[in-house]
């Protein structure tokens, strides 16, 4: 065997091992702290149609199409899109609303990885203001995994989450977006 053939052989199976390794499910979140009430908050999540004002997925693609589905808000409402390579294709659901409280969402990405994933906003009362809680969990796909080895999705991620806050923020309380 060649010393070229016998090195590829065995960075093929460094790499088989270290995609192994990489862990099958992921979960991150983000908080931030609002001067507003969980009710004041809740209806801009709670109703897609709202969500145009604040994601920081609207705004990485200001051409991407969306549709809705369902009831106009809470659980059983659907928003399908479909933009660039930056947001790709997909639908989210959301699966539980309870007022004021919790929200959680069925994710399905299409495009440029099929996946599903289960987000939440919660929104816990403290002080004068509330706490609101974006998390996102799921698992890994092993095309996830060999990504994972060249960028950090879950860092991509929360910085998204964190714009997302921000601008819900200054959609609620007043002031600029990220």
């Amino acid at each position: 065997m060649s010393p070229i053939l016998f090195a590829i052989i065995i960075i093929a199976i460094l790499l088989v091992v270290i995609i192994a390794g990489q862990p099958d499910v992921f979960a991150m979140s983000r908080t931030a702290k609002f001067t507003a009430p969980p009710e004041k908050i809740f209806p801009h999540v709670n109703d897609f149609h709202a969500w145009e004002a604040w994601s920081p997925w609207a705004k990485l693609d200001p051409n991407s199409k969306s549709s809705f589905e369902g009831p106009a808000a809470g659980t059983g409402a659907v928003m399908k899109w479909e933009g660039n390579s930056r947001i790709g294709v997909g639908k989210m659901t959301i699966i539980e609303s309870q007022p004021n409280s919790v929200i959680r969402f069925r994710l399905d990405f299409e495009k440029p990885m099929k996946s599903t994933q289960t987000a939440e906003f919660s929104f816990l009362p403290e002080g004068n203001g509330t706490v609101v809680q974006w998390s996102m969990a799921g698992k890994n796909s092993a095309m996830g995994r060999v990504m994972g080895l060249f960028m950090n999705c879950e860092k991509m991620i929360a910085a998204q989450f964190d714009k997302g806050l921000a601008n819900l923020k200054a959609v609620v309380c007043g002031g600029n977006t990220v």
